[in-house]
């Protein structure tokens, strides 16, 4: 078992910036992918980006990229999700997500662990 615990989610105006941490506990797997999803209110489950455990290849989904950074410290099991430029329709929940292959995806359904969310709220 993998047990995930974010942080990190407040409100912020837009064009500030928060970093979103991902704590891992439990088996942890070095050749596993890590990922960010988000959940705006009445909207369905959306890719943001995901990390290569033991790598550091990454990947984003186009309405975030160049604004938000995803990075790991192995040392602490930690993934961090850095957002820059924040604009309103960033606001969500964001979750945070392991799937056990070498590959991406940007299916939540292919993830197999699951944190429980931290709230992003980005005012105008």
């Amino acid at each position: 078992q993998v047990q995930l615990v974010e942080s990190g989610g407040r409100l912020v105006q837009a064009g500030g910036s928060l970093r979103l941490s991902c704590a891992a506990s439990g088996r942890t797997f070095s050749s596993y992918i890590m990922g960010w999803f988000r959940q705006a209110p009445g909207k369905e489950r959306e890719f943001v980006a995901a990390i290569k455990w033991s790598g550091s290849i990454t990947y984003y989904a186009d309405s975030v990229k160049g604004r938000f950074t995803i990075s790991r410290d192995n040392a602490k099991n930690t993934v961090y999700l850095q957002m820059n430029s924040l604009k309103p329709e960033d606001t969500a929940v964001y979750y945070c997500a392991v799937r056990r292959t070498y590959s991406p995806s940007i299916y939540d359904q292919l993830y197999d662990y699951w944190g429980q969310g931290t709230q992003v709220t980005v005012s105008s």
